[in-house]
């Protein structure tokens, strides 16, 4: 008789045998498993306690954005991570409707990367434990190389990665965070832009497939009675066919 030795390592299964090795990997099923990963970022905290309040019904992982300057950004942004949740400072920045430069609307064309650094500084202050940043709004913004150039050498300086939103297709922040090194993911499904619980549980089979398809999706959605329920509906059911719930950090790259 001959002896068979076994060694499971990197995901492929060594079988040493009188014929040789053999390499047998897991089979793809079990590999897509694994790469199942669904993100949640939950935006615009910080207005009132009522949402957070409401979010920490939630036992599942959780990354909340939290505007800055605001009457709780502080204490909502405290209390998430004393829950484990993850906190991004949800930066805001200059939109395409907006008319000019607007007192306090945060990042716009023009600024240099002093102007960025100090904005971003500041608002990091209001939003403690943040170790990464989102955009509030942007469509102009998140357009402009130049001031996505100057973000990126500030997020690159104090270690904090991008949860680019999207609002626009001329976003450019995802390649420009790639070129520089920051680590960067972007929004693949919004879940609430119609704030309904059937429409919400139907974003959220909509980012679980996109999972499915990808390995990793981000998706957003906003504070609202129907999206906090239609996760706690939807969020079990997507767990049980083998997607697993991640923070946004386990996406970035």
């Amino acid at each position: 008789m001959w002896r068979r030795r076994c060694f499971q390592a990197l995901g492929v299964l060594l079988i040493l045998s009188p014929l040789g090795i053999a390499l047998l990997r897991p089979p793809a099923q079990a590999q897509l498993r694994h790469e199942e990963q669904l993100a949640i970022v939950i935006d615009d905290l910080g207005y009132d306690r009522a949402d957070a309040d409401a979010l920490a019904t939630l036992p599942i992982p959780l990354t909340v954005a939290v505007l800055p300057d605001l009457a709780h950004s502080s204490e909502v942004a405290e209390r998430a991570w004393r829950q484990g949740r993850e906190v991004l400072l949800h930066l805001p920045m200059e939109a395409r409707a907006d008319t000019g430069r607007r007192a306090g609307v945060g990042l716009g064309p023009g600024m240099d990367d002093a102007e960025v650094d100090a904005v971003v500084g500041a608002m990091l202050e209001t939003v403690p434990h943040a170790i990464g940043v989102s955009n509030h709004r942007g469509s102009r913004a998140t357009a402009d190389r130049p001031l996505m150039e100057a973000l990126m050498t500030v997020l690159g300086k104090r270690g904090l990665f991008l949860i680019d939103s999207r609002t626009t297709t001329a976003t450019v922040a995802l390649v420009t965070a790639q070129r520089a090194g920051v680590r960067v993911a972007a929004r693949n499904v919004f879940l609430d832009n119609i704030p309904e619980r059937r429409a919400i549980l139907g974003q959220l089979e909509l980012a679980a497939l996109h999972a499915r398809r990808s390995g990793a999706t981000i998706a957003i959605g906003h504070p609202h009675p129907a999206t906090i329920a239609a996760l706690g509906e939807g969020l079990p059911r997507l767990e049980a066919q083998g997607v697993r719930l991640v923070f946004a950090s386990d996406v970035v790259q």
